[in-house]
């Protein structure tokens, strides 16, 4: 049985549109409330990074004539409005929730801090921390790895359209087999793209396991957490 106590969930924006491309899907962002709810009612603390690729990638961005560091910013206000509308969803289930932004924007939400979010998680919030790491060049995914250590996440997990880890793009390659448990060096060694370098390495520096899952798999997260069960792929020291 895991004993993960805090979590931090990273989620796809690009997944929150749905089929559609771009845009929120309600019912995708009601399905991540669900996921969320199933484990915070058993008084597991969550925090989430949510991605913005569903309304503005900064990198994208910078191939059709954006500046590289403008489109960044441009992606971190995205994370903002993703942020704030999963925070509705919430609210509207009846989940305590606060949005935390790693750039400041009264308003609308307060500026990240360690401390901040460590406190409102052990006051029974669900702790969004949008806005990226508040630096251009940096990904999502090493914002979720650089919160997961600041507020000492027992685990990372990242929602994606498969469901775990594979030696090869199962989506592309029918061949590609599934690794139910990885060690950090393996999966550098073999190239394998589970996130990026920068959130791969502070993941497995402050020995904090990742756990990929299919996060369109209803009740997924409850099993995993709360259950025990080896959905997804596991990758640590």
């Amino acid at each position: 049985m895991n004993t993960y106590k805090r979590i931090l969930l990273k989620l796809s924006g690009e997944s929150l549109a749905s089929g559609a491309g771009h845009g929120i899907d309600a019912g995708m962002l009601n399905a991540y409330v669900e996921e969320i709810k199933s484990v915070y009612e058993k008084g597991i603390e969550v925090a989430v990074v949510l991605g913005g690729g569903n309304i503005f990638r900064g990198v994208s961005g910078s191939g059709k004539g954006f500046d590289r560091v403008q489109g960044d910013y441009m992606g971190m206000l995205a994370t903002v409005i993703n942020s704030l509308a999963l925070q509705s969803a919430l609210d509207n289930a009846g989940i305590k929730s606060v949005v935390l932004s790693g750039i400041a924007i009264d308003p609308v939400c307060e500026r990240m801090s360690r401390k901040r979010a460590i406190g409102l998680l052990e006051q029974g919030f669900v702790t969004i921390i949008s806005g990226g790491t508040g630096n251009p060049f940096f990904t999502t995914d090493s914002a979720a790895a650089l919160r997961a250590v600041e507020i000492k996440a027992d685990v990372l997990l990242k929602g994606t359209r498969v469901d775990g880890v594979y030696t090869a793009d199962p989506e592309k390659d029918p061949n590609a087999t599934k690794f139910s448990e990885i060690t950090f060096d393996e999966a550098y060694k073999r190239n394998l793209r589970i996130m990026d370098l920068t959130a791969f390495t502070l993941c497995s520096e402050n020995d904090i396991p990742i756990i990929v899952f299919d996060v369109h798999k209803n009740g997924n997260l409850k099993e995993i957490i709360l259950d025990g069960k080896a959905n997804g792929t596991l990758v640590k020291n």
